[in-house]
């Protein structure tokens, strides 16, 4: 498959080629739509592109899918591109609480995890049981998501009113314990079930109420899934095969500087590839981008209103991290990790040290993805991903130093700085969960808020966007539709929350957004489809859609090259 030349005029530019941005251009282009897609990067995924050392790969950013199952949202996105999408792995093991004094298993069957937890503390039965009660309602609710998956922008007035009812429904099981967050909030709403202070501590690490029920609903519902075989970085190299299937085009290492308005109507961009400019016209722009690149620096100064930016500005946004990425020179069970995340908080310290980036005090998460994917590594060897919550101004920006532009200058005290960081982190790891860790470390790589930066240019960093709740709700950070006209949000910025399922849903509302527009029959059965009111084959019969052959054939990975020159 060739890939195109670049051309003047496209139907749709598309900023950005992580998740929202890919699927968003491979709608439209199955649509039969002209499709351009710009990377500043040197390769897809956005947090997903994940990374090759050695014979080693990594997953950059992603703890877990959900919405990914055989009837999930994400699944039933995918299916409408192609049924040659990679298929997720459904996790049984999914989430360890390890303190001090404190060490429980979550599993796809949540109710051992409640039983043990009353063994331990009998006198807190009636409270553990409507606790996971609780939980499985809030569970229920996540697992039906599918039914608010179109947003309003979409939609015409009286499906607006539907689309309210059956969002109210989904948010009832939350709305008791939404108010309950921060150090006095958490302790009070688990209050409401239990007082046990050393019970009340297996939850310690968390932020919020609804972040205790979460995990447990989605256990309930079997909505956990490990990423698909080959590690994340394969969902993005599928849409990009199905984009470019359609002869559409995707360009790498090309930063968007601009993008051309007149009238108040987005007309195109220009963009820089190896120091060379180019200017490309188009109906419409879907920014999968940072919302405050956007509308800050590629936009005229008036485009839009002062209030509105200063709303984003003071958006709560999700926290960035320190992720190490360590190759281990025997197979990760052999250290006495399994598939699930180790969520690692001890008890007793002030609430704000557990995503205070101090790496004795925070609460960090293990992972050991080559427990469920032995492609990742070697035979006989595995990997190991540990993430701690950290922020951009950590010692005044991790010790960088900015050029004349703004970027951040990344010298030898931030090298030094990462680093020591990552030794305390490797070393309390090797303490409390895998003793003898550190000499079976071959290699590892360190990525900080600053790396999270450069490769996604998020604000700070932030792994995921603006983070649901009322403060946000309030002042509308999310949203589709633009100040300017035919420029459409199409990724994590869309809308409130993050992760893959998010991201999927906001690129293909921002397709229906322009289908809405330019192919009213592709809007229509799509937008029938991800109502529910229609199948998925009579979907794919509808004459609008372009015929794909499911051609993708998934590249090995270097383990599984050596494996074969081996044999």
């Amino acid at each position: 498959m060739q890939k195109p030349e670049r051309k003047d005029v496209y139907d749709v530019v598309v900023i950005g080629s992580g998740v929202g941005g890919l699927t968003a251009a491979a709608l439209l282009s199955k649509s039969g739509l002209s499709v351009c897609v710009l990377e500043k990067e040197p390769h897809p995924g956005g947090y997903l592109a994940g990374f090759r050392r050695k014979d080693f790969l990594f997953d950059t950013a992603i703890h877990w899918l959900n919405q990914y199952g055989p009837d999930g949202m994400v699944t039933r996105l995918f299916d409408v591109l192609g049924n040659d999408h990679p298929a997720a792995i459904p996790q049984q093991r999914i989430r360890r609480y390890l303190g001090k004094g404190y060490d429980y298993l979550l599993t796809n069957n949540p109710d051992l995890m409640r039983d043990q937890l009353i063994a331990d503390f009998p006198h807190e039965k009636e409270g553990l049981m409507r606790f996971f009660s609780t939980a499985k309602r809030i569970g229920n609710s996540l697992k039906n998501f599918n039914s608010i998956f179109r947003s309003g922008e979409t939609m015409h007035f009286f499906e607006r009113w539907l689309n309210k009812i059956g969002l109210f429904r989904f948010i009832i099981p939350f709305i008791p314990y939404v108010m309950y967050s921060g150090e006095k909030g958490l302790k009070k709403g688990l209050h409401k079930f239990f007082r046990d202070q050393k019970l009340v501590d297996v939850f310690t690490g968390e932020h919020e109420l609804i972040g205790c029920f979460v995990p447990i609903g989605w256990a309930y519902f079997g909505d956990f899934q490990n990423p698909p075989k080959g590690g994340s970085q394969v969902i993005p190299q599928w849409l990009e095969h199905v984009i470019r299937y359609y002869s559409n085009s995707i360009f790498y290492q090309s930063r968007v500087t601009e993008i051309l308005v007149k009238d108040k109507c987005c007309k195109g961009v220009r963009y820089e590839y190896k120091g060379r400019k180019y200017e490309v016209k188009s109906k419409y722009v879907i920014a999968a981008n940072d919302i405050e690149t956007l509308y800050e620096k590629m936009l005229p100064k008036e485009a839009i209103p002062v209030k509105l930016k200063q709303r984003l500005k003071t958006a709560e946004l999700y926290s960035s991290s320190v992720t190490i990425s360590i190759a281990l020179d025997c197979a990760t069970e052999a250290l006495g990790f399994n598939e699930e995340m180790i969520h690692l908080a001890d008890e007793g310290l002030p609430y704000t040290d557990y995503a205070g980036g101090d790496p004795e005090k925070s609460e960090i998460i293990i992972l050991a993805p080559t427990v469920r994917d032995k492609t990742m590594a070697a035979e006989g060897k595995g990997t190991l991903t540990i993430f701690m919550p950290a922020t951009m101004d950590f010692e005044k920006g991790w010790r960088t130093t900015r050029d004349r532009e703004g970027n951040y200058v990344r010298g030898e005290e931030y090298k030094k700085l990462k680093h020591a960081i990552a030794e305390a982190i490797i070393k309390r790891v090797d303490e409390r969960v895998s003793p003898g860790l550190r000499s079976h470390i071959l290699f590892y790589e360190v990525a900080t808020p600053v790396t999270h930066y450069r490769y996604t240019g998020n604000k700070n960093g932030t792994m995921m966007g603006a983070r649901p709740g009322r403060a946000n709700m309030q002042n509308n950070i999310a949203h589709y539709q633009t100040p300017v006209k035919n420029l459409i949000l199409g990724g994590h910025w869309a809308e409130l929350g993050g992760g893959v399922p998010i991201a999927a849903k906001a690129g293909a509302n921002a397709a229906l957004l322009v289908l809405k527009k330019e192919n009213k029959d592709a809007f229509t059965a799509l937008a029938a489809y991800m109502d529910g009111k229609q199948t998925l084959e009579s979907t794919l019969s509808a004459p609008c859609f372009k015929h794909y052959d499911n051609s993708w054939v998934q590249p090995m990975s270097p383990a599984e090259k050596y494996s074969q020159k081996a044999i």
